[in-house]
């Protein structure tokens, strides 16, 4: 997928810069896949991960703003066989059949558009602001400001988790020794 999103764009992968990003619809395999085929990493914000479930991309050429899809085509696994008579099984025949095959028979591949501009996306590196209601950090300009309040996504309302009221957390520590850290929900 990484591979043909370059030849497409245009682009040299794996990228030497930061132009590529790609947005991975998936948290499985596929994503280090795309990631050492195109250089494009979470740590280096050129990768982003929206988990649909689903074993497709998006590579968008931050300079052009030009941007592609690519999924798998549904008869591919079948297809595989056919680029693969030898293979004793069917994890074989898609191993080998899926290296043989030309990009067009295995992938499908769409021109789409951002409904984020790429420059939310890629935020603002050095931008740090502090949530006004927890007090923490928050980087790359990821903050959301409500009624003149500088706020986190979570205390915005947009949390994934929630904390548990009066809670203790015990930490290990090498040696078996134990710390007990007491929460009380503020």
């Amino acid at each position: 997928m990484g591979l043909w999103a370059g030849q497409v764009l245009g682009l040299d992968v794996p990228q030497t810069d930061k132009r590529l990003f790609a947005v991975v619809e998936t948290d499985g395999c596929a994503v280090d896949g795309i990631a050492v085929a195109t250089n494009c990493w979470v740590g280096r914000r050129t990768m982003r991960i929206e988990d649909y479930g689903k074993v497709a991309a998006t590579f968008v050429d931050t300079l052009t703003r030009q941007a592609v899809r690519i999924v798998p085509r549904a008869q591919a696994r079948e297809l595989a066989y056919a680029f693969a008579p030898e293979a004793r099984s069917k994890w074989e025949a898609q191993l080998l059949g899926y290296q043989r095959m030309p990009a067009e028979d295995l992938l499908s591949i769409q021109s789409v558009q951002l409904n984020t501009p790429i420059e939310q996306i890629l935020g603002h590196a050095g931008r740090k602001a502090i949530c006004e209601s927890c007090g923490e950090e928050i980087m790359n300009g990821r903050e959301i400001v409500r009624e003149g309040q500088v706020l986190c996504k979570s205390c915005a309302g947009t949390s994934y988790y929630r904390f548990v009221a009066d809670s203790t957390v015990t930490v290990m520590l090498p040696a078996g020794a134990e710390i007990h850290i007491h929460t009380p929900l503020s």
